[in-house]
C-alpha cells in the first residue's frame, strides 16, 4: 500500500455544531456542509494543508456507510497531531480551542522528549494534540 492518506472523518453527534466549532471557532477553511440532498449525505470537509482534508459526517451515517455498528465514543483510541513553529503558538492554539468550546485535558508543557504539547477534545470528544517539536520545521 501506498501512503496516499487524504481524508480524516471524524464522526460526530452534531454536524452543526462541530461546523461551527472548526469553522468558527478554530478557523478551518470549508465550504459549509455539502450533500444534505442525499441521505445519509450530510458532511463538511475542512482545507488542512496540501492534499489533506478533515471530513465531519453524522456518526449514525457513518454507521450506515461503514456497516460497522455503533459503539461508545472513546477519546483514548485515537489523536490527530497538529504540530506548529513554536512553544508559543502552542499556547495560541490551545487557547483559541479553549475559547471555541473545546475541553483542555492536558495544559500545553514542555515534554519529557524535549518538546511542547498539550490536549484538547473537541465537542464530540475527539482528542486533538497541539504540540512544537524542535527536530520539525514547517513552511508556511
Amino acid at each position: 500500500m501506498k501512503p496516499r492518506i487524504t481524508v480524516l472523518t471524524l464522526g460526530v453527534d452534531d454536524l452543526e455544531r462541530s461546523l461551527a466549532f472548526y469553522r468558527d471557532g478554530l478557523g478551518l477553511p470549508t465550504e459549509g456542509i455539502i450533500g444534505r440532498e442525499f441521505e445519509h449525505g450530510a458532511v463538511a470537509f475542512f482545507d488542512l494543508q496540501a492534499g489533506l482534508k478533515l471530513a465531519i459526517w453524522r456518526r449514525a451515517d457513518l454507521v450506515h456507510e461503514t456497516k460497522v455498528p455503533p459503539s461508545a465514543p472513546s477519546s483514548s483510541e485515537f489523536t490527530i497531531g497538529h504540530n506548529v513553529g513554536s512553544k508559543e503558538e502552542v499556547d495560541q492554539v490551545m487557547e483559541q480551542a479553549r475559547r471555541a468550546g473545546a475541553v483542555i485535558t492536558d495544559p500545553a508543557h514542555d515534554a519529557f522528549w524535549g518538546g511542547y504539547s498539550g490536549h484538547f477534545l473537541d465537542p464530540d470528544g475527539h482528542l486533538w494534540e497541539v504540540v512544537w517539536n524542535p527536530a520539525w520545521t514547517f513552511e508556511d
